[in-house]
């Protein structure tokens, strides 16, 4: 098969290889199967593991509200009967788009007329090494060899206020422990919605339990697992059995490093997965640096609902080469953290936050915060425990809806609480 036969519209019967056994790998060669492609589709894994959901990790599988089964996302029956064939457990190594062929760690090679990129991101490796108990969380691994540690007796060190680390920190509480939540911010989550409205996140900790010692950085950690010692810049020294270090992620693309694929930590392409100079080759999914319409670079977007967007997107590109489509999408994340859903849609970092409505407060708390960029158009938003509110920003920032509009359709159905 010709590179210019690839993709020829439904009931393309070329090799289709993704690799990557995340929610972007699985979604794409599921959304493949549904678009017409017939030929083969190989899905590559790194991990022994059936593919499974990630965002469960730090929140009902830390807690032990699930067990690992429950995050399966395609098991062997499945994959079977959609005409999927696993290859597990043995990452892929090396690239050679010329002879478009992708090489194994076990030795094998597979050759492909369509290749989807979608190995994601790693978490970012701890620059502290003590001799044993501490933990990043981005695989089902991690979140094992968490869990087993986590039977130790004494308090949790959790390093990294953001999503990762304040989910943990709400897991652990959860199951009846002692964590103290570490990061040099003094309101780690103003990164993402600003001082005054990540200021009630860091309550949300003290009102659980947790300890916080924010605006402070991590010097040293030292000792095993059960007798460690996290000493902070401030001078203080925290003792912990265990310490979950989440300082971030960096995309998995070091395997592509000699294979002339474009790589700005992930891999570029433009908005419907197309890796330029790279004909049959796609990015998906927190991997892909998309050239996206509009002001601003190329981004990576490491969110749940944009890797299954972006999914859907490649699977028509590949089926539909002539007439490629990528829906305009309101980015959307969601963070469970104690008995808070907080959900954010659109961008309200860098924007000004324009109204609260609602309150933080409450028992239950239930409010939404209003950005905007320009103080005319509403561009993002952070809902707590209203999926209805949710669901009317999600469409206003979609329409670009004025701020004004959006005040008088949330302050209908709540109350404001701040002007």
């Amino acid at each position: 098969m010709s590179a210019h036969a690839v993709g020829r519209g439904p009931g393309a019967d070329g090799r289709a290889v993704i690799v990557g056994a995340s929610v972007a790998g699985v979604r794409t060669a599921q959304a493949l199967r549904r678009e017409g492609w017939t030929g083969p589709v190989t899905l590559v894994g790194d991990e022994p593991h059936p593919p499974y959901d990630k965002p469960p990790l730090s929140k009902q599988l830390l807690t032990g509200a699930w067990e690992p089964g429950r995050a399966v996302l395609l098991d062997g029956p499945a994959a079977r009967e959609a005409g999927i064939t696993l290859r597990l457990g043995s990452p892929a190594v090396r690239l050679d788009p010329a002879g478009r062929r992708v090489s194994l760690a076990d030795g094998q090679t597979l050759s492909y007329d369509v290749l989807v990129l979608a190995t994601g991101a790693a978490a970012r490796p701890s620059p502290w090494r003590p001799g044993s108990g501490l933990h990043v969380l981005r695989g089902l691994d991690d979140l094992l060899a968490l869990r087993r540690d986590l039977e130790l007796p004494g308090p949790v060190v959790v390093v990294g206020g953001g999503f990762i680390g304040a989910e943990v920190a709400s897991a652990v509480r959860a199951r009846g422990r002692e964590v103290t939540l570490v990061d040099p911010l003094p309101v780690p989550m103003a990164r993402l919605m600003g001082e005054e409205v990540g200021a009630h996140f860091n309550g949300l900790h003290r009102r659980h339990g947790a300890v916080t010692a924010f605006g402070t950085g991590v010097e040293s950690i030292t000792g095993r697992a059960g007798a460690l010692t996290v000493r902070l810049s401030d001078g203080g020294a925290l003792p912990a059995a265990t310490v979950v270090v989440g300082i971030g992620s960096v995309a998995n693309d070091a395997w592509l490093r000699d294979s002339g694929i474009p790589l700005e930590d992930g891999v570029l392409c433009d908005e419907y997965g197309r890796v330029p100079g790279h004909l049959g080759v796609y990015a998906v999914g927190d991997l892909a640096r998309r050239r996206l319409p509009g002001p601003g670079g190329p981004q990576r977007s490491e969110h749940w609902t944009s890797a299954v967007e972006q999914a859907a997107c490649v699977a028509r590109t590949i089926t539909r080469p002539s007439a490629p489509s990528a829906e305009a999408s309101v980015p959307y994340v969601w963070s469970d953290q104690y008995d808070w859903k907080a959900q954010i849609v659109g961008a309200p970092g860098g924007a000004r936050l324009h109204r609260l409505i609602g309150d933080p407060d409450g028992s239950p708390a239930r409010f939404a915060a209003l950005y905007s960029g320009d103080g005319a158009r509403l561009t993002g938003a952070v809902l707590v425990n209203w999926p209805r509110a949710m669901l009317m920003a999600r469409r206003l920032i979609a329409e670009e809806g004025a701020l004004a509009h959006a005040e008088r359709e949330l302050t209908a159905t709540g109350q404001v609480s701040r002007a």
